[in-house]
């Protein structure tokens, strides 16, 4: 797995969002969800909040495809209590993939839930043979174990820590909240509990000598968290499918149940209906742009009055949500086949040719899919904090290709002019994850630059990023609430430290400054982050500005302990050696409760591969540790460089029973 690209939410996530209800009229009415009950007892009146549920995730290089079915979600409520159903899937429960959702809540379900307070929530996904599905993405990292595209067997995925038996298994995971969930009819909470991908622990490949094809271990315990979302504005939603049941509220709104596209995909495309009706508004302010597939045709719409022939047809639809978990269409699409709202490319950018003009996407199958752009192309970057932006293209034509404005590892989704057309030609992209990333240097009090290498020098880049200029909105603190009006950052490690205010800047060029190195023809450990970026800021009028920055661990290469663990005073120091290294590399694992070093330990016994945490900020797990790294054992490290040379550890895993050849 790669390591290195996360998601700007940190990572990625189921999300419930409590939206209370009550006490509004008119168009507030038609929110996402069911209207809120409450029930008469002899003893007093129990309200309920209306719960939309969803998830997100961040991305992964390597992976095209990381398919799973999420059969329930259930909230623990404080002090006991049975737990609350928030989400139950159709029969057949649908894929989602997980990769698709860089930076994007998938919008799942609606429920109604008590008020009061919730500690923890339970997330149950299957864990039978078939019910996860890899793909190798079209051009994985250097050193990835499968071919490009390639399509995992069944038989190699093994899910780890199921219940159940026979074709029973699920695998459920209890996550505490962070702090206890409020669910009140008079005020708007959100609830992200965060599904890693790029988490080293969460899909691990294991090589077992003599083996005819890598062994994967999917874990998804561990690589998930809570935390809390303080501005239900900024989340950005994947484009949700559908098909219309009606138009209510004075023709402001749709229904829709929602469909989920069959996975793996299927031509033409076909898909699964949902128990879920969701209502979404036209954005009578400033117009919704509507897209019929059928007739060619694109409008500007305040309302639905003229759009009475929807009912029944299915549409894709890009929404965002207001203050009151009011769902607003910024765009919608509409065909009488699903497959026409369908076909058009989402996923990551692969290539940007700008020779021929040529953006290249990848698809669910891990396939290519080049997109023609013209001079009519119009280019979207999701903003639905600011509805005017949301809805107005931050260029149109070839020139934002020739600027290196769109590179690989973006996250888009693209509509096209014509889906039977050959080559498909751009009618406009959607950029909802837009990032640049690689290591970081020429840090400044002005700037700093990336560089990007790919394994096909075509897709690499250089960019000089200046910093968003201060006084811009840029989120809130995810601790305390409070508004942030400069550029931020944080490590990896702790996401809910954020770094912002007149002293982040200096913070993050001290905090680059380190590297490590094997010697020989390892190769150096530099420092590695992702930017998240602003379009025509203040500070770059015509382009792109960072505005958020996680310092990320760098996968080191995989090596072998070359002096056993010290302990001393919350921390446990040893040294790796690495393949064509001619010195060893001092790395620091934190035993610091609440913020130690992750630890994992790897074995294959009788080939079924085990993944067991191991907590070392206690006695126990720090023997467990001592006694599993002695000389001569693999581990794979990823930390930040240190200015003295040494690797600050964020994650270890150290491999026991049948080592990996690789």
């Amino acid at each position: 797995m790669d390591t290195r690209k996360l998601n700007y939410a940190v990572c990625g996530a189921i999300v419930a969002t409590l939206t209370a209800c009550g006490g509004s009229s008119g168009s507030s009415d038609s929110s996402l969800t069911t209207s809120s009950t409450s029930t008469s007892t002899s003893t007093g009146t129990a309200q309920s909040a209306s719960v939309p549920v969803m998830i997100s995730d961040a991305s992964s290089e390597d992976w095209a495809t990381i398919g799973v079915k999420v059969l329930g979600i259930t909230l623990i409520p404080q002090g006991g209590g049975a737990d609350v159903t928030v989400y139950t899937a159709p029969s057949p429960a649908p894929f989602v993939n997980l990769v698709q959702l860089d930076q994007l809540a998938e919008l799942f379900a609606n429920a109604s839930v008590p008020a009061g307070t919730y500690s923890g929530a339970v997330i149950t996904v299957s864990g039978n043979a078939g019910d996860v599905l890899l793909t190798a993405a079209a051009d994985p990292e250097a050193g990835f174990a499968l071919n490009a595209g390639t399509v995992v067997s069944t038989a190699n995925i093994h899910v780890v820590n199921t219940q159940g038996s026979g074709s029973s298994l699920t695998a459920p995971i209890t996550v505490n909240f962070a702090s206890p969930l409020v669910v009140s009819t008079t005020s708007t909470s959100a609830l992200d509990l965060e599904f890693d991908l790029s988490h080293p622990a969460f899909i691990i490949g294991h090589n077992p000598p003599g083996a005819s094809a890598t062994q994967w271990a999917v874990n998804f315990t561990g690589p998930v968290r809570h935390r809390t979302i303080h501005d239900l504005k900024r989340l950005i939603l994947r484009h949700t499918y559908g098909t219309v049941t009606g138009i209510v509220t004075g023709n402001g709104s749709i229904t829709i149940d929602k469909d989920f596209p069959t996975l793996p995909a299927v031509s033409p495309e076909t898909e699964t209906t949902g128990t879920q009706s969701l209502t979404i508004d036209a954005d009578g302010t400033n117009g919704t742009l509507f897209y019929d597939l059928d007739a060619g045709t694109t409008t500007t719409i305040m309302n639905f009055a003229s759009e009475t022939s929807l009912t029944g047809r299915y549409v894709r639809v890009a929404a965002r949500y207001q203050d009151d978990g009011t769902l607003v269409a910024t765009r919608i699409w509409a065909s009488n086949t699903f497959n026409n709202v369908w076909v058009s490319p989402e996923g990551h950018v692969l290539n940007v040719n700008t020779t021929s003009n040529v953006i290249t996407i990848t698809n669910e199958d891990g396939v290519g899919v080049p997109l023609s752009v013209d001079a009519s192309t119009q280019f979207f970057l999701r903003q639905p904090w600011n509805p005017p932006l949301d809805s107005t293209p931050i260029a149109t034509g070839t020139t934002f290709l020739a600027n290196q404005d769109i590179v690989r590892g973006f996250k888009v989704h693209a509509s096209v002019v014509d889906p039977l057309a050959v080559p498909l030609v751009a009618q406009e992209i959607d950029i909802e994850t837009a990032d640049y990333s690689g290591t970081i240097s020429a840090s400044s009090a002005s700037g700093f630059t990336y560089t990007r290498d790919y394994v096909r020098a075509a897709d690499n880049y250089t960019v000089a990023l200046t910093y968003i200029a201060t006084g811009t909105a840029n989120g809130s603190d995810p601790v305390t609430g409070a508004a942030i009006t400069t550029y931020k950052w944080w490590n990896f490690a702790y996401p809910t430290i954020v770094d912002s205010g007149t002293t982040a800047i200096g913070d993050f060029v001290s905090a680059t400054s380190g590297t490590a190195s094997f010697g020989g023809t390892a190769g150096a450990i530099v420092p590695w982050g992702v930017s998240y970026l602003a379009w025509a800021n203040s500070a770059n009028a015509t382009g792109w500005s960072a505005a958020a920055s996680i310092l990320e661990p760098t996968p080191v290469p995989v090596g072998t302990v070359a002096t056993a663990p010290v302990s001393a005073t919350n921390e446990e120091t040893f040294t790796i050696t690495a393949a064509n290294g001619a010195t060893a590399v001092m790395v620091d694992a934190s035993t610091v409760s609440g913020s130690g070093t992750l630890v994992y330990q790897v074995d294959m016994t009788g080939g079924v591969v085990t993944v067991s945490p191991i907590d070392i900020a206690t006695g126990a797990g720090q023997t467990s540790f001592n006694t599993g790294m002695a000389v001569g054992t693999k581990v794979k490290v990823s930390g930040v460089p240190q200015a003295d040379g040494s690797v600050k550890a964020y994650v270890i895993s150290y491999y026991t029973g049948t080592t990996p050849t690789t």
